[in-house]
């Protein structure tokens, strides 16, 4: 069994940022594998399915990004998983924009939301999946960077990034990290089909 979070922020005055990537990559899990994300309690929004014959749990904390850990602990509990069983999608400033980076451990490298799971769980070994946003431009504070929304002119590489971030769950799931890794890792090529993103 295996759970997926993805970060964000509730409310729609976030839905569109920088830092709800991780919501917006488990709607598209959620459409492409037909699991409803029909549940709402544990500090989450998620729902449950199969994915190549393992059960999955997809889920969104309902918490703000910095206590993030406090839901992600609830829905380990709730199953018995450990960190092990845990596969985290989130934002990152230190991949270029449109870029995926996969890794097994490590630390929040800044990311508030990384931080507070880190902290909740005492332990870093869990996969993040990474999506890239690049630094922000000179003069425009990191916290607030990542609040924005995204540019008009950004909306198609951000809708294929989602695309090829779920597309990288599933390899995860049914393929394991090192094979994802070789095939993730590389540089997308342009206008790969996708998914329509939810808001």
């Amino acid at each position: 069994m295996k759970l997926i979070v993805g970060l964000g922020n509730p409310g729609l005055e976030y839905a569109q940022s920088r830092h709800n990537l991780g919501y917006l990559v488990i709607y598209a899990l959620g459409r492409q594998l037909g699991i409803a994300l029909n549940k709402q309690n544990l500090k989450s929004r998620w729902g449950q399915g199969l994915l190549a014959g393992e059960t999955v749990v997809l889920a969104q904390p309902l918490t703000y990004m910095n206590q993030s850990g406090l839901a992600v602990k609830l829905l380990l509990n709730r199953w018995r998983l450990s960190s092990a069983d845990l596969a985290v999608i989130h934002d990152d400033l230190d991949v270029p924009f449109g870029r995926l980076k996969l890794s097994a451990r490590g630390g929040a490298g800044g990311h508030r939301g990384i931080l507070s799971i880190i902290a909740a769980l005492n332990s870093e070994d869990f996969i993040r999946v990474k999506l890239g946003i690049g630094r922000p431009p000179p003069g425009i504070p990191a916290e607030d960077f990542v609040l924005n929304p995204f540019k008009p002119e950004e909306i198609e590489t951000m809708a294929e990034l989602v695309t090829r971030a779920a597309q990288a769950v599933i390899t995860l799931v049914t393929a394991g990290l090192a094979a994802t890794q070789n095939e993730f890792h590389r540089q997308p090529q342009p206008r790969e089909a996708g998914l329509k993103v939810q808001s």
